[in-house]
């Protein structure tokens, strides 16, 4: 008895291919990921020190949280620089997921840090 393969036709194999293809070509597609991320959102002064009230935080223990220094922290926060892509990311996550990160990074062993 003849089983059929599971597999999908050469016709459509083809197909998705010649899409994939197309995506590298423009810039859409990696060959390490399925989809490129988009870039983080950009944050203000002002929502910096908004995000990190409502989170509880001080500088000090918010730059902790952030692996950055106090002074950096001061400095986004007064808009004279603006956080790297890889702080935005963490920005990102602590504004959308607050309880992960603070659970992650560990609030009760850094809340001791003095300013």
């Amino acid at each position: 008895m003849i089983t059929k393969s599971k597999r999908k036709p050469l016709a459509d194999r083809l197909r998705v291919g010649l899409a994939e293809a197309v995506q590298f070509a423009k810039g859409e597609l990696t060959l390490r990921t399925v989809r490129v991320p988009a870039p983080p959102p950009e944050i203000a002064g002002k929502e910096v020190i908004s995000l990190r009230t409502k989170t509880g935080m001080s500088q000090a223990v918010f730059a902790r949280v952030l692996n950055v220094s106090t002074k950096t922290v001061q400095s986004w926060e007064q808009g004279e620089r603006k956080p790297s892509h890889a702080a935005l990311r963490m920005l990102q996550l602590l504004r959308e997921r607050p309880a992960i990160v603070i659970e992650i990074v560990g609030r009760h062993r850094i809340a001791r840090v003095t300013p």
